[in-house]
């Protein structure tokens, strides 16, 4: 699939873009910032995403505020951190009462207003509440189909291997519903078959694309895969072909999906209309070791406030509009929204953002406007507050804890043995020189600079001024949890949650 997309790119390079641009933005579940060819590993088999790499802008700054899954597709979609939307602690479960609240406004509610055609393939993870009131569909997406939480939030066994009897790795979640896959509002199948599923996403998708384009209108794909999270699952074709275990076939799967949907834009003639963002919800799950993923020369993972856990790769693809590169510019998940938003001519929505513009710089124009990102943990308090800062080059960090998401590490400061620490003065990395986090600058023994101490005075401000300023909205994951809410495909069925089981319900 490669050549098929490269190909007609020459003949896109050269057309101007139709505004508003088609947009793709494509989200990998745990997928680590050294797991791709173009970012360094050496045996991953990701050809389409090297290629979108080599044609594109990559990024080696890109940031997401927090390392788990529902604060991180949160800010994502509104351009405001998780504190701010009640998306915290921890993450969102099958039958929890809270979800994204309604009053927020989505990235697709925004681009809806505009008149692009809306849809979403793939993992939800921001709530699906009474009678669903959090899914997709109500948060401004025309179209779903996916599965509304983590796939490992349920009974999993024999759902990700090929053949269905083959015995699998990881039971996942018991004494839960099975994990339904939703079309819009209903149940499709529950549990779907997962080695099926990215096939039928890209299906879902390239139908969009038609659709938008026979409309006559712009579309906006969110396609959130389910890939790399574990346990990882692959489709036949794919299944013991990366070379790298199953971690490895299921990223082989995505760059697959990616060429797919690629090719799609290229046969629709619209490679030079459509803007395509790659991009992760956070860093490497460590404690699944070879099933987890690779932060690359970056410390720890998922779960902690280090840059393995909140650094991500990140590609933007546009030909004809973004000069094939790599950028060094720090710039954030956050900052998607208004970046949509100014390139498709919405308004932004009237709320406090977190996220900056940093259109000039696909576009040549200009730099990235951020000089500053602020890492919560995943178990945030407003008396703590920020655990880490960085700016400019500099990173302090305040407060370190360790996840058992990152266990299995070399270093002990990753481990979920590893305690909530308070540092004073901070520990102060130079990322420029110290990408690793390895060599803290007001260590003992260290040779401290004034520059040095002039980047600790300036980060402890900007925290002390930064938290000061931050108001905490209502956890939704306080609300708790109802197990009548978990959705079910014939409700108030015995035996509970075993009855819930129907493969292959239509739409």
């Amino acid at each position: 699939m490669v050549v098929l997309w490269a190909l007609v790119l020459a003949v896109a390079a050269g057309l101007a873009a139709a505004y508003p641009p088609n947009i793709v933005l494509i989200f990998a579940d745990d997928l680590g910032y050294g797991d791709l060819g173009s970012y360094g590993h050496p045996s991953s088999t990701t050809p389409n995403l090297d290629q979108l790499a080599s044609a594109g802008l990559r990024f080696t700054d890109f940031y997401v505020p927090v390392s788990l899954c529902t604060p991180s597709r949160a800010a994502l979609l509104t351009g405001r951190l998780p504190v701010r939307t009640g998306m915290y602690p921890g993450v969102l479960e099958p039958g929890s009462r809270g979800g994204l609240p309604l009053e927020e406004v989505t990235l697709a509610e925004i681009l809806a207003a505009q008149g692009y055609l809306t849809g979403m393939a793939g993992k939800w993870h921001l709530g699906v509440g009474p009678q669903g009131a959090f899914l997709p569909p109500h948060h401004g997406f025309h179209r779903f189909l996916g599965i509304p939480y983590s796939h490992d939030q349920g009974p999993c066994q024999n759902l990700t291997c090929f053949p269905p009897a083959t015995p699998c790795n990881g039971i996942c979640d018991q004494g839960l519903v099975a994990i339904p896959l939703l079309a819009n509002l209903s149940v499709e199948a529950q549990p779907p078959w997962l080695p099926g599923l990215e096939a039928r996403y890209v299906a879902f998708s390239h139908e969009l694309m038609i659709d938008a384009q026979r409309q006559g209108r712009p579309f906006f794909l969110y396609y959130a895969s389910h890939h790399t999270h574990y346990p990882q699952f692959s489709g036949q074709s794919f299944v013991g072909r990366s070379g790298r275990g199953p971690f490895g076939d299921s990223l082989m799967e995505l760059d697959a999906a990616v060429g797919a949907l690629m090719t799609a834009v290229g046969d629709l003639g619209l490679l030079g209309e459509t803007l395509v963002i790659f991009t992760a919800d956070n860093g490497p799950e460590t404690m699944r070791m070879s099933h987890g993923g690779c932060s690359g020369v970056l410390r720890c993972g998922k779960g902690t406030t280090f840059d393995g856990g909140v650094r991500v790769p990140a590609v933007a693809f546009w030909p004809g509009h973004i000069t094939p590169g790599v950028t060094h510019d720090l710039v954030s998940s956050l900052d998607l929204l208004p970046t949509l938003a100014a390139l498709s001519g919405a308004p932004l929505p009237n709320v406090t953002l977190d996220g900056i513009d940093f259109s000039p710089l696909l576009l040549g124009t200009g730099k990235s406007l951020r000089q500053n990102m602020y890492f919560y943990p995943t178990y945030p308090d407003e008396i703590r507050g920020v655990f880490a800062v960085r700016s400019g080059k500099y990173k302090a960090h305040f407060f370190t804890q360790g996840s058992a998401h990152s266990d299995n590490t070399p270093d002990p400061a990753c481990h979920s043995s590893s305690p909530l620490t308070a540092h004073e003065p901070p520990m102060l990395f130079d990322l420029s020189e110290d990408p690793g986090e390895n060599y803290n600058l007001l260590g003992n023994g260290a040779e401290v600079d004034q520059e040095a101490l002039e980047a600790m005075k300036e980060l402890q401000l900007l925290k002390a001024q930064f938290d000061a300023s931050m108001t905490f909205s209502p956890s939704q994951m306080a609300l708790g949890e109802d197990a009548a809410l978990q959705l079910c495909c014939q409700p108030s069925c015995i035996p509970w949650p075993t009855c819930c089981h129907c493969p292959g319900i239509p739409p």
